[in-house]
């Protein structure tokens, strides 16, 4: 679980330092030195040292940016991007464990275990509903989030357990995040996993110090999953899934990203580049009909005019026909692809693609179908995305895509000083070594 831990982490670690350079994210970056002044806390970009609340804050929302964090598909979070800072380890470097554990020089060692016990709360908390939060118009990751993130703050700041008790009832009056955001292409998505790596180191500090929060934050007729997911079965389920915890580890079904853009849009970008691969030319093309699993059309499909002519290349993240445009005209899907406007030409190729839901979901494989102009019809299947335990990204993919982050931002032989960090933390006193690297910026 231990060199898992890392994996994920490291690759978090790329994602947020790349994060922090784009234009897009200046309102991200100038947040840590607009809530407080001092402090010891590393933020992705900055050489100086901020306070902790204000790095978890900024390094959480630039991991979540992207759309390259690491993704649990099951219960629909994005763990790594709100525990990282305080666990450093699966999933995303905490933004909550990394700050924390920075400011009480907590061991890479605690660290990783609060990074574990945060992800396995989080995936359980969502699994006891899966799909209910956005059905209400809610993203799991926002809402979810600040109460896994006081376990893992408490964690490292030793609460006891009437004081995590309490932790968690004052994380969960922090719990927000709207879905709204798809419909505008809207860059507070990223907050969605900010604010909750916030919340929850303060939900930690505020227990800590006295302050009380309800027992029955998840159970109560006012409670989480009664307001949030509108199920009251969710909390015995939640009672079922955590009494798996040390059998199991849901941290092993998490997926890394391959591309940067949503998680449902990646099987069809693999498809249509398989029949690529085969050599199929994309000035051949007539149309790309999509089979699109129940659920996912709200996210990617619809409204579907608005899909075809984004408002924005940020906004095309969530765009089916766009990312398949952006293949066909680029050869590629790369960060900058979703960078700054949308592209006329990118937006004419997207007119080709059409979707239907899919029949036999979900047993059927996802299935892209393409028509040539000659009327000669290819097509593709996966049963599974690139990144997850099924089929997972090799080891030197890995690597790759955290040095491909991280060289354009860090000095010298700074990517590789952290990729030995984080390949050693389990055995390190404190955080020096990792956060050096981190501060390297060029």
């Amino acid at each position: 679980m231990v060199a898992l831990a890392k994996i994920h982490l490291l690759d978090q670690l790329g994602v947020g330092v790349v994060a922090a350079t784009l234009p897009r994210n200046r309102p991200l970056a100038a947040l840590a030195c607009a809530l407080e002044t001092g402090g010891n806390s590393t933020a992705f970009g900055l050489a100086a040292p901020v306070p902790a609340a204000a790095a978890a804050l900024r390094n959480g929302a630039l991991m979540h940016s992207l759309e390259y964090d690491g993704t649990h598909t099951a219960s629909i979070t994005h763990a790594g991007s709100v525990l990282a800072p305080v666990v450093l380890a699966p999933v995303a470097l905490a933004p909550v464990a990394l700050a924390l554990s920075e400011e009480i020089g907590a061991p890479g060692a605690s660290l990783l275990r609060a990074f574990v016990l945060g992800f396995e709360m989080f995936v359980r908390t969502g699994l006891a509903a899966p799909g209910a939060f956005a059905k209400r118009g809610l993203q799991f990751t926002a809402v979810g989030g600040p109460v896994a993130g006081a376990l893992a703050a408490g964690l490292v700041l030793g609460l006891d357990p009437a004081q995590m008790t309490n932790a968690l009832g004052i994380a969960g009056s922090q719990a927000s995040g709207l879905m709204e955001f798809v419909h505008e292409g809207a860059t507070v998505k990223a907050l969605h996993a900010g604010w909750p790596a916030h919340a929850r180191l303060l939900a930690a500090r505020l227990a800590a110090a006295g302050m009380t929060g309800p027992s029955s934050i998840l159970e109560g007729a006012h409670g989480f999953y009664t307001v949030y997911a509108s199920d009251q079965g969710a909390p015995a389920r939640l009672r079922h899934h955590f009494a798996t915890l040390g059998a199991s580890w849901h941290l092993r079904e998490a997926a890394l990203k391959a591309r940067a853009t949503c998680h449902c849009i990646q099987p069809f970008l693999k498809c249509l580049e398989t029949l690529l691969g085969r050599g199929l030319k994309p000035q051949n093309i007539a149309a790309i009909h999509c089979e699109v699993p129940p659920g996912e059309e709200a996210l990617i499909c619809e409204p579907w005019a608005e899909k075809l002519r984004p408002a924005s290349a940020y906004q095309a993240k969530f765009s089916l026909p766009y990312a398949l445009a952006a293949l066909l005209v680029d050869g590629a899907v790369t960060v900058a692809t979703f960078e700054g406007p949308a592209r006329a030409e990118v937006c004419a190729w997207a007119d080709r693609v059409i979707w239907s839901p899919m029949a036999a979901f979900p047993t059927a494989m996802l299935r892209l179908k393409v028509t040539t102009h000659a009327n000669a019809t290819f097509c593709a299947a996966v049963d599974d995305v690139r990144g997850t335990p099924g089929w997972p990204l090799p080891p030197g993919e890995v690597l790759g895509k955290f040095y491909n982050c991280v060289r354009p931002v860090l000095k010298h032989e700074a990517p590789a000083r952290l990729a030995a960090a984080v390949a050693g933390l389990e055995r390190a006193t404190n955080l020096a070594a990792l956060t050096s690297a981190l501060r390297s910026v060029a």
